[in-house]
């Protein structure tokens, strides 16, 4: 279902980005996979991005293919280096990057957003993602971290929060439903990629090996890849706005904890 096809891939350099790219290629699709750091082994076409920066996301789209059929945003930090950056990046920059290479995508095309059962609590604390996800373009994060009294430590959570809402909110949005743009998110459990022990670090092993005891084991990159890929497909061209859950049935169990059912 990717023959032919043309996807764009962030994060490329390794963990799930790289593993997408290796299936997509192997699905007969061509890859652009974009990165601040340069694969290990070539994956198709590289092209280096900083995707916390506008200047080198408006630069870099302008090298991309007229036509693409899809976009999978994989590129994201742990959380460690500190909220702000961790909102550029997993947040404000991939929504940057994504309005940008928008009106390359054909019409029925697929934006893949890598989101993760981190943002579970969106729903809670809607009013504040609201707020981060309304602010345009690169906003002033350090001031609405203040303003909205996030601690430095929650930034992961937080920014999977805003993907979540903005994926659903996008879905509907004139520069890609005008189109019929698909937007749609996964969101992976515990994955070993190589920041997982930034992970642990970030919310401690007992609630990490809480996650993995719940669904039996950690999951891999491989596990990842091909329900990203299916949305890409056309085999999903009538699914938009959704979140799927790849996390081994972690969100089902924490839904009946927290649900109490």
């Amino acid at each position: 279902m990717l023959f032919g096809k043309t996807i764009v891939v962030t994060g490329i350099a390794s963990g799930i980005g790289a593993r997408i790219g290796q299936l997509a290629l192997a699905l007969g699709a061509d890859v652009v996979g974009l990165d601040v750091n340069a694969p290990a082994s070539p994956t198709g076409e590289f092209v280096r991005l900083d995707i916390a920066s506008a200047a080198e996301i408006e630069a870099v789209v302008k090298t991309l293919p007229a036509r693409v059929d899809a976009l999978c945003n994989v590129a994201g930090v742990s959380g460690v280096s500190g909220a702000q950056k961790t909102l550029a990046i997993n947040f404000y920059g991939l929504r940057a990057l994504t309005e940008a290479v928008a009106p390359r995508l054909r019409e029925g095309g697929a934006i893949v957003n890598v989101a993760s059962i981190a943002g579970y609590g969106w729903r809670a604390n809607l009013e504040r993602a609201k707020a981060f996800v309304a602010a345009p373009g690169f906003p002033d994060i350090a001031a609405l971290l203040v303003e909205h009294n996030v601690p430095d430590g929650e930034g992961y959570p937080l920014s999977k929060e805003l993907l979540l809402l903005w994926t659903q909110q996008a879905a509907h949005q004139p520069l890609f439903r005008g189109r019929g743009l698909r937007v749609n998110a996964v969101s992976p459990g515990p994955v070993t990629t190589p920041i997982f022990p930034e992970f642990r670090k970030l919310f401690g092993d007992p609630r990490v090996d809480d996650d993995i005891a719940r669904v039996g084991r950690a999951g891999s990159a491989a596990d990842i890849a091909p329900a990203a890929l299916f949305l890409c497909s056309d085999g999903a061209r009538w699914i938009n706005g959704a979140n799927l859950p790849v996390d081994g049935g972690l969100e089902a169990s924490i839904n009946a904890t927290a649900l109490g059912f």
